[in-house]
C-alpha cells in the first residue's frame, strides 16, 4: 500500500486543522494560554500580566478557553473564594507544542513582523 502525501491546502480543510488554527485566530487566547503557561491564575492576575485586555473580551476569551476544553477554572477555596484558571492537560500540550514553536519563531522573525503591524504590546512582556 503506498502512502499518499497530502498538501498543506489538504490539511488546512481538516476540520482538526481549523479547530487548532481557530484558537490563534482570536486576538487574546493565545496570549491567555501564554500566561497560564506559567502556572494558575487568578482573572486580576490575568488582567495584570496581559495588560490591555478590557474585561468583556476577557471574559470572552476565557469562556472560548474554557468551550475548548483548553482551560479550566476552579474553585480555590478560602476566605473569600476566588477562581483561578489553568490549562488543561489539552490546554498545556497546545502551549508546549504548538505555541511554543510559535513564539520561537515570533522570537526570530517578530520585529519584521512588527516593523508592519499596528500591535504596541512588546512581545518580551508575554512569557510562554
Amino acid at each position: 500500500m503506498v502512502e499518499r502525501t497530502v498538501d498543506a491546502g489538504e490539511r488546512m480543510a481538516d476540520c482538526r486543522v481549523r479547530a487548532a488554527t481557530d484558537v490563534l485566530s482570536h486576538r487574546w487566547d493565545g496570549v491567555i494560554l501564554a500566561v497560564l503557561g506559567a502556572g494558575p491564575h487568578r482573572r486580576v492576575e490575568l488582567r495584570a500580566a496581559i495588560g490591555q485586555v478590557k474585561d468583556k473580551p476577557l471574559t470572552e476569551a476565557l469562556s472560548r478557553l474554557i468551550a475548548a476544553n483548553l482551560v479550566a477554572r476552579r474553585q480555590d477555596t478560602g476566605s473569600p473564594s476566588i477562581n483561578l484558571y489553568e490549562l488543561t492537560p489539552l490546554g498545556r500540550s497546545f502551549h508546549d507544542g504548538p505555541l511554543q514553536t510559535l513564539a520561537t519563531w515570533a522570537a526570530k522573525h517578530g520585529e519584521q513582523l512588527l516593523d508592519a503591524s499596528t500591535c504596541t504590546t512588546d512581545p518580551a512582556d508575554v512569557a510562554l
